[in-house]
């Protein structure tokens, strides 16, 4: 989850935005990667998790209104990083933390970027 939680730092940073094909192809990698090591994410990478998804859903919200070509496809990456968010937030509750203290490590995680 390292790999993909500095990709995202890298992201944040940069002045321009990526096009959709890498945008896309990111999402992908990270799906692929929490569809084989989701039941093995400790607490931390589950947090990382849980930061790449709502960012990742906060941005294709906001292309599909702004890119209307591509508004189906944004949704739909919506729609699947909306659903690992939500398994993220259950895995990391069933892990023993609140819902305020999962808030608040997101937040140290922006924070630290």
């Amino acid at each position: 989850m390292e790999k993909y939680f500095e990709q995202m730092k890298e992201y944040l940073n940069m002045d321009t935005e990526i096009p959709y094909e890498e945008f896309e192809a990111y999402y992908q990698d990270v799906v692929a990667f929490l569809n084989s090591d989701y039941l093995s994410l400790n607490r931390e990478d589950a947090v990382k998790g849980r930061f790449i998804m709502s960012i990742l859903m906060s941005n294709s919200q906001d292309r599909a209104k702004r890119y209307k070509n591509l508004a189906k496809k944004y949704k739909k990456i919506y729609d699947k990083c909306q659903l690992w968010a939500e398994a993220l937030t259950i895995r990391l509750l069933k892990m023993g933390m609140t819902k305020n203290q999962i808030i608040q490590a997101e937040q140290a995680l922006h924070d630290a970027i």
